[in-house]
């Protein structure tokens, strides 16, 4: 495993459905399961592969479900690939029963052709290739490659987001809710979310007490609309792909500083997505703006970073997984241990981070400081509210629910662990030392800040700085 404290997504897709186990071993604190790509068949797979690598390496892994949302997608390409030439015509049909060629492809929801406008500008493969609309039509719409490039079967397209059909949540996503629920995912992730209004008809199908949702930003529409959404989701996703499509490229990296910062207010998880070492689905190594992207992501503050395509269909998926370890840890080596102020003011938030802020700078000024808090959490919460303040020492929340071990996984800092449900010998504080000397990940805690509530939500009624047995440290 890494050691970072950063958390790390991996799409599982073709290439490394046979790999889960490594990916596991590798450091994998959340896997996406991409419900636009792949059979329902495939993602129960994927998702008890997932299970079964996780319970054999005594990991809390989290399973994250990601809709399909309103998103355009071109039809089969024959050869499944081919090469736009800069300069040349470019159809789009709206019927995707053919495969395309250099000539013209199909669409799947074509119906969104008949909005497009002369001038438009449309992107293919998150901007591998770039088409400028030439002759409007609804059946068919005439482009000119801007820009060309390789493009792939079933590739994104991307259209300005005004010409997008009205609501985020199409038939397709409600009827693929039902089976996230029946996998019992423990996040899913809503595309083309463009208002608070968008998530709340999520919400709507989901148990009161389900899977965590993710409100993926890649709009316009969500940037402007961005504090309300952040109030109705659990989780941000900077989906820079589409985001990037539909903004300037120059102003995303601004964007992802921006929203980063104003979720972390809200208190909520963000993950930071889309081409963070994309060399990587064909070489060994990344390149270093790539490396430098991610350190980024990191000192952005962002709770999670994912690899879509480098862990789905690349040749190297454990390699991009190690090496987006190892660059988040060498980020993380210069990060500040202070406190970040928290917008959450309820008497428990304000409790939680007053006694563990006055526990931490106790402990530092005996000497070398902890080496990590360690918390026992019921629902999970006193876990999010250290991690939001983003302590600088790892987070060891300990509950008694799978459930809750699993959604925490994405927050940065925590290494979630059950307490096993039959070990009722002991005090609550031994339990805990048990547990993380058989379940730990190989780091030596000599001294931890301890911090348990008696009822999640009361605030906090044991806080002590505290020797692990038969160790040594200051006192």
């Amino acid at each position: 495993m890494s050691g970072a404290q950063t958390k790390q997504v991996c799409t599982i897709g073709p290439a490394s459905i046979d790999l889960v186990p490594q990916l596991v071993a590798a450091g994998m604190d959340v896997a996406r399961v991409n419900f636009s790509h792949g059979t329902p068949e495939e993602h129960r797979d994927y998702v008890h592969a997932v299970r079964a690598a996780a319970h054999a390496a005594r990991r809390s892994v989290a399973v994250m479900a990601d809709l399909p949302g309103p998103k355009l997608r071109l039809g089969a390409l024959t050869g499944d690939q081919l090469l736009l030439e800069t300069g040349t015509s470019f159809a789009l049909r709206a019927d995707d029963t053919t495969p395309g060629t250099a000539a013209a492809a199909g669409l799947a929801h074509g119906e969104v052709l008949a909005g497009l406008h002369a001038g438009d500008r449309v992107l293919l493969a998150d901007g591998a290739a770039e088409l400028r609309v030439s002759e409007p039509g609804s059946e068919q719409v005439v482009t000119e490659v801007v820009a060309g490039g390789l493009i792939r079967t079933h590739c994104g397209v991307n259209v300005p987001s005004e010409r997008l059909p009205a609501g985020g949540l199409t038939e397709a996503d409600r009827e693929c809710v039902p089976r996230a629920l029946d996998l019992r995912v423990d996040m899913i992730a809503q595309s083309f979310v463009r208002t608070a209004d968008d998530v709340r008809a999520l919400r709507s199908l989901l148990p009161p007490d389900g899977p965590r949702l993710v409100a993926k930003i890649e709009t316009h529409a969500a940037l402007a609309a961005f504090d309300a959404i952040a109030a109705e989701s659990d989780g941000i996703m900077i989906a820079r792909g589409d985001l990037g499509a539909d903004l300037p490229f120059e102003e995303v990296p601004v964007v992802q500083k921006d929203l980063v910062a104003r979720a972390l207010e809200a208190g909520k998880f963000s993950i930071v997505a889309t081409q963070m070492l994309e060399s990587m689905t064909a070489a060994p190594r990344p390149t270093r703006a790539e490396a430098s992207d991610v350190a980024n992501a990191v000192l952005d503050g962002a709770d999670a970073v994912m690899l879509s395509a480098e862990t789905a269909v690349g040749r190297f998926p454990v390699q991009s997984l190690e090496a987006m370890g190892r660059i988040c840890v060498q980020a993380e080596s210069i990060g500040q241990r202070d406190f970040l102020p928290s917008e959450d003011d309820s008497p428990a938030a304000l409790i939680v981070e007053a006694a563990a802020l006055l526990a931490l700078r106790r402990a530092w000024s005996l000497g070398e400081g902890p080496d990590a808090i360690w918390c026992f959490t019921r629902s999970g919460r006193t876990a999010e509210q250290l991690s939001q303040q983003r302590p600088g020492v790892p987070i060891v929340a300990f509950t008694l629910s799978p459930v809750v071990a699993r959604r925490l996984a994405v927050r940065r800092s925590v290494t979630p662990m059950v307490l096993p449900s039959n070990a009722r010998t002991g005090t609550l504080v031994e339990r805990m030392e048990s547990a993380w000397r058989t379940q730990g990940n190989g780091a030596d805690h000599r001294q931890v800040v301890l911090v348990t509530t008696a009822h999640e939500g009361s605030g906090i009624n044991r806080l002590e700085i505290h020797t692990l047995a038969g160790r040594s440290a200051a006192s």
